[in-house]
């Protein structure tokens, strides 16, 4: 028997991931697990449906990619993954391609924007994993342009996001088609009780992971509420631009707010970007590229963005306004104080908002700091009319609505295009064509 001592198995290594990925994983720094990576990965592997939750930017995106990529590099069949906006499932599809390019993967991104066409030349180039918001594969289900009966595994991800903008029955119709021999991972940051029952009536004894309790909110950030009266917002916003250097994130509650303050820190000499459902997915993509580049120093944006922005390195996350949803706020907030770094949230209350405080406590199970005395303002500014929403030259000419009104009042999801990535040509070895 040799005597020559075996290498230590830590991190990556211990979790029964494959030597190509583990070596692509190098490649891109990923040195340890994050907590529901290292719970969700190997029971992924094992083909487990997995109800999996955690806090927003502890990297559920590898936790259900990993597991994925490497089982379907081992069979036939397809993946699929449902996301509830453009956004997500751009950064999704991105984080794939990291992980599975060496080893030939394709995927197709089904989501609103751009050409249904191209969508189509992906789906027939034979994608191992499709990237999609309900309504848009919906669509393509409707057009006869993609079957289903090839998925193997299924994921969804921000499920009750999905429910909320009204997925819920694009949600069951594509679950009934995939194959009844499936897998399906859950995971979300909040787990309501009609992500629960979904789950029950489609997975078979689903392995709950919980590393923090539903709704905990980043543990890294320092939260902050103004109680402050509407005409006063903009100074206190234009306060925290001046006392803050780093990059900022502000969410508003509405698309015709985000363009108004978006407008008005461009007055004060901050360069800003927006993202709500009024811009196009170019204008949306550049935006967001613009902040992460450092182009814009401040991104103003609706809920329509609080799980779809992947930035290291936000400094302050400003509620201009409360989210309408309590669920929303952990989401929002989420975006700083991510990677183990530290961040602060600063929200902006009226005092007929003080229920609405009430509910986020509930929900976090912490006692927010509130503020009822106000620093030194500047001058009194006010709200400045948006510009054009087409004003980027690449922005299509049919726009993004995001959400249309429907007949009944309520809002109704968009389902517009757009090709996202286009599939690679020939597979390399590791995938076998989905068939």
């Amino acid at each position: 028997m040799s005597n020559t001592p075996q290498p230590v198995r830590s991190g990556f290594q211990s979790l029964g991931i494959s030597p190509r990925i583990l070596e692509v994983l190098e490649q891109l720094k990923f040195t340890q697990p994050t907590p529901i990576q290292h719970q969700s990965i190997p029971a992924g592997l094992e083909g487990k449906d997995i109800i999996g939750i955690a806090q927003t930017g502890t990297g559920k995106t590898l936790a259900f990619g990993i597991p994925m990529i490497q089982n379907l590099g081992n069979s036939h069949g397809q993946g699929l993954i449902l996301l509830p906006t453009r956004e997500l499932a751009l950064q999704v599809a991105e984080t794939l391609q990291k992980i599975g390019r060496s080893s030939g993967l394709k995927t197709a991104v089904l989501i609103g924007g751009a050409s249904m066409f191209m969508q189509v030349q992906a789906i027939r180039r034979g994608p191992h994993i499709i990237v999609a918001t309900p309504g848009r594969l919906a669509d393509h289900l409707k057009q006869g342009n993609v079957r289903l009966n090839q998925v193997r595994i299924c994921v969804l991800d921000e499920a009750d996001r999905m429910l909320d903008i009204g997925f819920a029955a694009q949600i069951q119709q594509i679950l009934g088609l995939i194959s009844k021999e499936r897998q399906i991972m859950l995971f979300s940051a909040t787990m309501p009780t009609e992500i629960v029952r979904l789950a029950a009536s489609h997975m078979k004894l689903p392995l709950r992971i919980e590393v923090a309790p539903a709704g905990t909110a980043a543990t890294m950030v320092e939260q902050e509420i103004f109680i402050v009266n509407r005409d006063v917002k903009i100074q206190l916003l234009e306060k925290v631009l001046a006392d803050y250097k780093g990059i900022i994130l502000v969410f508003t509650r509405t698309k015709h707010s985000a363009k108004k303050v978006a407008a008005t820190i461009r007055q004060m000499g901050h360069k800003s970007a927006e993202i709500h459902s009024n811009r196009s997915l170019a204008q949306r993509r550049e935006a967001l590229d613009g902040f992460k580049s450092g182009k814009y120093r401040v991104l103003v944006a609706t809920d329509i963005a609080a799980r779809g922005i992947d930035v290291n390195g936000i400094e302050v996350v400003v509620n201009f306004d409360l989210p309408e949803n309590s669920e929303d706020y952990v989401h929002r907030i989420g975006r700083t104080g991510r990677a183990g770094y530290s961040g602060r949230a600063i929200s902006f209350a009226t005092p007929d908002q003080r229920n609405d405080i009430r509910s986020i406590e509930r929900l976090i199970r912490k006692v927010l700091p509130i503020k009822t005395t106000l620093p030194e303002l500047p001058p009194r500014r006010a709200l400045v009319a948006g510009e054009d929403d087409n004003r980027f030259s690449g922005a299509s000419r049919g726009g993004n609505r995001g959400f249309r009104p429907s007949s009944s009042g309520t809002r109704a999801p968009d389902r517009g295009g757009d090709r996202g990535f286009k599939p690679r040509g020939t597979s390399r070895p590791g995938f076998r064509r989905a068939r």
